[in-house]
């Protein structure tokens, strides 16, 4: 239904005003820079797997540091700016209004790109929560929380002060993106400072886990999947000039999808510690995520219907397609991912790293590059430079997402199917973890090669707008007309009741949003954190000792959790591989949790006491020294930095204030506890003909590796 002129007021005067064009270019320019340099990080890191000397000794080139870099400049200023163009060109112009706030606006792009910056700096230099996709400390993540809200807070204005009774579906889907990204950022975030770049989540092991993946899951969710929905739904009717689908399939889609996918989360942790029920609840709604979400696939694919023969000339909706099909294949894959008997072929390997670049790579990467091409000539009044050259940027980067995620299905299959094999014999027939690694460099190196087409398509692309920007000009404001939104006439009360209840009340709507995103959130927390049987405690289970807290946090700030994880799972080929399996109540004191998500390296859950203190020395100077073949990079810098102990009270006053038993007054003698322990095992280094100082931070690393899965034993 079109907004209806009141038949007396005809002849009102129309309000004029102009759209702001700068904040779109300077986040697009964002946009195309972040994503640049995350995904050469992301090929550096590619590559260093394949030749792990190419981190050239510098711990803040090496994987593990780097690692999180990219993810975190894929997702937050590639993605995220590029969200942030799309939403400053669609939104007033489908709300017939200039943003609310230009100055939130200007704030809004320079506090992102600070934060964006402030990430680039402290993540190599191991400054880390490790928390996945929320490794920044705690003061970026107020940063983040004022940032976001004032952006939001810009946007529901704009949409209270439009010029249009109806709020287009492409504003439903940036709203409840913002009101849950917000609620998913501060429940996750909440830590205890000890210093400026240090803190503790104030949650630990099981809660922690599924706090984080709570979040982790639904941040690919309300970051990476509703806001780029919501810019399919403006852009691609646009590039396509044709009128979206299919109105109620957009409200189905929308408040199904918002509302199921929160409670997804478990799918991340079956057959970990994580309670059973939890488990399950993860996999029922990861099930029924998958009819919202091809809905919103269809609306997109079959809003072409009548306009397929324009997709072979424009290239805008060659990306568009393509985007929207990835959408489709990763959006079936997640939740055959969380079926059990899938999820224990794919999970801890390479199979994963393949779903997610589908997404990321063919979702968000290509549905940014059809946007960027179909603005700029708009905002530069000038036909884009080269459409040759964004027909090559389309095939390379095609070829580019086919070269880098078969070689990862591939390995993630090899990966299982080697992990799990036995003999006739019954036992395994690769117990050495290396024997896996080694067969998967060519996979590894195809996959570098992958990321290196995109990434050539990526640079072409940066040539063609910007000599399309150099020779056009750029419309840095544009003047629109509009009726005043008390002059148009209102519908009768018998119209479409979400048009009645949602459509006309941006409040009503974006507080809904929020109790529906709400609901799976609490309903899975909160049991687990209140009912004590969720995690049973273990009375052998005690605190770390100073040093061994030491070396946690140095296994943190090396993102140690980034190639190992901390979680046996209960398989019989895990458990002879590694040994018994992980029960939740050893993690009680874990804040955070190491669970990890990924094994490119072996589980460590069960390595204290495996091996003597020698062994890991040796390890960390040169770990092809004890394991011929690894693909681990050398951690020299631990056994020539000396270790930090003046915030070793700080940190068990820390631990006390989190609930953790250490007695009254201990922490006025922790580092004398902290020396004690050091020198034994200098001690033992020495027995074994390796002199070294107690105060290095290698010894405090080797206290806490020695320590892992020792507070049980398999019998």
């Amino acid at each position: 239904m079109s907004n209806v002129p009141h038949p007396d007021l005809a002849q009102v005067e129309l309000d004029e005003f102009q759209y702001d064009n700068k904040i779109v270019r300077d986040f697009a320019f964002a946009t195309i820079l972040f994503g640049l340099v995350g995904m050469l990080v992301g090929l550096l890191a590619a590559f260093q797997l394949v030749f792990p000397n190419l981190n050239m000794d510098l711990p803040f080139l090496t994987f593990s540091r780097i690692r999180p870099l990219h993810t975190n400049a894929v997702i937050f200023a590639f993605v995220g700016n590029g969200f942030f163009t799309g939403l400053y060109y669609s939104a007033p112009r489908v709300l017939r209004t200039p943003m609310w706030s230009p100055v939130l606006s200007r704030f809004h792009f320079w506090a992102w790109q600070a934060i964006i910056v402030g990430a680039a700096i402290t993540l190599p230099m191991g400054i880390t929560t490790s928390k996945e996709y929320a490794e920044l400390e705690w003061p970026f993540d107020i940063a983040i929380a004022v940032v976001w809200v004032s952006a939001l807070v810009n946007l529901i204005m704009t949409t209270i002060n439009r010029r249009t009774e109806h709020i287009y579906a492409a504003v439903w889907f940036y709203l409840a993106s913002f009101v849950t990204v917000a609620m998913l950022h501060v429940v996750n975030s909440i830590a205890l400072p000890i210093s400026l770049f240090k803190s503790y989540s104030v949650y630990a092991g099981v809660q922690d886990a599924l706090v984080q993946w709570w979040y982790g899951h639904n941040a690919v969710a309300f970051f990476l999947t509703t806001p780029y929905l919501g810019l399919m739904y403006y852009f691609l009717p646009k590039a396509a000039n044709r009128p979206i689908y299919s109105y109620r399939l957009s409200i189905v889609h929308f408040w199904a999808l918002i509302f199921l996918y929160i409670w997804a989360g478990p799918h991340h942790l079956l057959y970990t510690s994580l309670p059973e029920w939890a488990q399950t609840l993860g996999t029922v709604f990861s099930i029924m995520l998958i009819a919202p979400s091809w809905g919103g696939m269809m609306n997109g694919l079959m809003t072409l219907r009548g306009a397929w023969d324009k997709v072979r000339e424009d290239v805008v909706l060659k990306f568009m397609v393509v985007a929207i099909t990835a959408y489709g294949m990763a959006t079936f894959e997640g939740p055959m991912l969380s079926l059990k008997n899938v999820n224990a072929i794919a999970h801890y390997t390479d199979w994963i790293v393949a779903h997610v670049h589908v997404g990321a790579l063919g979702w968000n990467g290509f549905l940014t590059f059809g946007i960027l091409y179909w603005l700029f000539p708009r905002i530069y009044n000038r036909p884009l430079y080269s459409q040759k050259a964004a027909n090559f940027h389309f095939w390379i980067g095609t070829l580019g997402i086919i070269f880098y995620t078969v070689p990862m299905y591939w390995a993630g299959w090899v990966q299982s199917a080697m992990w799990k094999e036995f003999t006739q014999e019954g036992l395994l027939k690769y117990p050495n973890f290396l024997e896996t690694v080694t067969q998967l460099a060519p996979l590894y190196f195809l996959r570098s090669v992958g990321g290196t087409l995109y990434i050539i398509g990526f640079i072409v692309m940066i040539y063609n707008l910007w000599m399309t920007a150099l020779k056009g000009n750029l419309s840095a404001t544009e003047t629109a007309k509009a009726m005043p939104l008390n002059a148009i006439w209102h519908a009768p009360k018998s119209e479409y009741w979400h048009r009645r209840i949602f459509e006309r009340k941006p409040m009503a709507l974006t507080i809904f949003s929020l109790i529906a995103v709400a609901i799976g959130g609490m309903i899975e927390m909160i049991p687990t954190f209140l009912i004590k049987s969720n995690v049973p405690t273990i009375a052998s289970v005690k605190p770390y000792t100073p040093l061994e807290l030491q070396g946690r946090d140095i296994y943190v700030r090396e993102g140690c959790y980034v190639c190992h994880t901390q979680m046996i799972r209960p398989f019989r080929s895990e458990i002879e591989r590694f040994g018994e399996y992980s029960k939740s109540g050893e993690f009680v004191y874990d804040y955070p949790h190491q669970w990890g998500s990924k094994r490119t390296g072996p589980d460590l859950h069960r390595i204290g006491g495996k091996y003597p203190d020698s062994w890991h020395y040796n390890h960390m100077e040169d770990p092809t020294s004890m394991s011929p073949g690894s693909i681990m990079p050398r951690y020299g810098w631990l056994l020539e930095n000396d270790l930090d102990t003046s915030n070793t009270k700080a940190k068990i006053e820390a631990m006390q204030q989190l609930g953790v038993p250490y007695a009254k007054g201990f922490e006025n003698e922790a580092n004398a506890n902290l020396h004690q322990q050091s020198k034994q095992i200098q001690e033992r280094l020495k027995q074994s003909g390796i002199k070294t100082s107690e105060n290095k931070e290698i010894i405090a690393l080797i206290a806490y590796m020695q320590r892992l899965g020792t507070d049980i034993r398999r019998e």
